[in-house]
């Protein structure tokens, strides 16, 4: 196979994300013209993962966690968005593992890339423990501002099978706006330094979508 073959078939499989329609949203009916891809997902939290970098100097090679970032969905090309409500967090990892292995199995460059992919999902380092945090919050952020919006409504939820998990259920028995319960899931659920727990207050807290 020519170098060009792979990078275009590297590139077509990537660029299959922009379609892949973000499972969460559409198991919770949000209502809106266009509903985030798993592509769009990818960029919001490197975006979210710079400011971060910025405003609270993290000791971090700030390049190497773009970089996670840009891969860390990657087996989502194959396995699709899956979310931890459906499935296992070992079968997904086992899933998404084999996915990432294949997809780069024919590049030159494919185990530097697979090795950073496995460091992003081990969370050992500063770096992927940074990405991971990013990867979590940019997620709750994003239902601030579907909520703000006005895209979700807790009355029409018929279909919604993650309704009767029991953490969600809890949230719903206190009468929370819809997005406060997914930042204070992330809050419980996800390892947020102090840092990522001010943001997603403040995000609890306020309004953030600038009209």
């Amino acid at each position: 196979m020519s170098k060009e073959q792979k990078v275009i078939n590297y590139y077509v499989l990537c660029n299959k994300l922009k379609d892949v329609i973000r499972t969460g949203w559409k198991d919770w009916n949000v209502q809106r013209e266009r509903i985030e891809s798993v592509a769009e997902h990818v960029f919001g939290v490197q975006m979210l993962a710079i400011a971060m970098k910025s405003e609270y100097q993290y000791d971090i090679d700030i390049m190497k966690v773009i970089y996670m970032l840009a891969i860390h969905e990657l087996g989502e090309t194959v396995i699709g968005d899956l979310t931890q409500f459906q499935i296992s967090k070992e079968e997904k990892e086992k899933l998404e593992h084999e996915a990432v292995h294949k997809i780069l199995g024919d590049l030159v460059d494919g185990d530097q890339i697979e090795e950073l992919f496995l460091e992003y999902d081990s969370h050992d380092t500063k770096e992927a423990m940074f990405a991971y945090q990013c990867d979590k919050l940019e997620c709750d952020l994003q239902s601030k501002l579907y909520d703000e919006e006005g895209c979700v409504d807790l009355n029409k939820q018929e279909n919604n099978d993650t309704m009767n998990d029991e953490k969600v259920q809890e949230f719903l028995k206190k009468g929370l706006p819809w997005s406060t319960m997914w930042l204070q899931f992330g809050q419980q659920v996800y390892p947020y330094d102090d840092n990522f727990r001010a943001v997603s207050n403040y995000a609890i807290n306020n309004e953030i979508l600038k009209k």
